[in-house]
């Protein structure tokens, strides 16, 4: 029979952890809330769970070998831990993917897993929140950064006009592929630890317009101009995600799971996703 997986949240991260999954031999069934998304779900071969049905998502939750929780949490934690309500001691793999942003700004220096957690931001402040929840239950932590891949990323950007080249002095942004999240993640389930936290980021914190202009120039693209930080068009939300300024390591999941990055820098990554567009438009 095979191993099951349950995916609370079926967004980018599940979608991608799902075909890895599928791959490695599970069954995939995944929460979502809306009749339309439980139709979508079925029609991709993934066993829809709503999770309004009480009996049924605890069902789902007992049967499954591995449980991958990735909802934004508010601010009594997180909403998949109110609704599943697990104990301590599950005979199961429990992933929670959380954010880099629990460790708030350290003006460009390294954080580790065992760096103290200063959030900045109610976001990041609930993550911490959401995080001990977890780990309480013997659950894996996972810390990420921004998160691109097909359907994400600079160069569709560039494409349609949408990208914007925002210039602050000495701030990089870690970045992880999200076929590289998801191999993180099925390392952890051959190799788990109850309450490990691992950062999963790629090997190369960088200025987000420098990577702009690297997606600019192998694309042939014209960059757009230049708004620097404190440019007063810029949205609250927009300034917000320019606050923290980190490099985050990998070392540990490295070390630990034995995880090997597929793209270890944003070139690879966005040299791959340059590629596969460039097939999908002589089709």
């Amino acid at each position: 029979m095979k191993p099951k997986a349950l995916i609370f949240g079926y967004g980018f991260i599940g979608d991608a952890f799902a075909r890895s999954a599928r791959h490695a031999g599970y069954a995939i069934s995944a929460t979502a809330r809306t009749a339309e998304k439980r139709e979508d779900l079925a029609a991709l071969g993934v066993i829809p769970v709503d999770p309004a049905d009480a009996e049924h998502l605890q069902r789902a939750f007992a049967g499954a070998d591995a449980v991958l929780i990735t909802p934004a949490p508010g601010d009594d934690g997180c909403p998949a831990f109110a609704a599943l309500k697990p104990s301590a001691g599950q005979p199961k793999w429990i992933g929670y993917l959380s954010t880099t942003g629990v460790y708030g700004d350290r003006g460009g220096g390294w954080v580790f897993e065992d760096s103290a957690l200063t959030p900045t931001s109610a976001e990041g402040r609930r993550r911490g929140l959401a995080e001990s929840q977890w780990l309480n239950v013997g659950a894996q932590v996972f810390r990420l950064p921004g998160l691109y891949g097909p359907g994400r990323n600079v160069i569709e950007r560039l494409m349609d006009g949408t990208a914007r080249r925002i210039h602050k002095p000495d701030h990089v942004f870690s970045r992880l592929h999200h076929d590289d999240c998801a191999s993180a993640l099925l390392a952890s389930l051959a190799r788990p630890r109850a309450g490990g936290v691992y950062n999963l980021c790629d090997d190369e914190p960088a200025p987000a317009d420098t990577v702009l202009a690297w997606a600019a120039e192998l694309c042939g693209l014209p960059l757009p101009p230049e708004i620097t930080f404190d440019d007063p068009g810029l949205s609250p939300n927009m300034k917000r995600f320019y606050q923290d300024n980190k490099r985050v390591s990998n070392a540990r999941a490295k070390a630990e799971l034995g995880w090997q990055l597929r793209y270890p820098t944003y070139r690879e990554g966005l040299a791959d996703i340059y590629r596969s567009l460039q097939r999908d438009t002589t089709l």
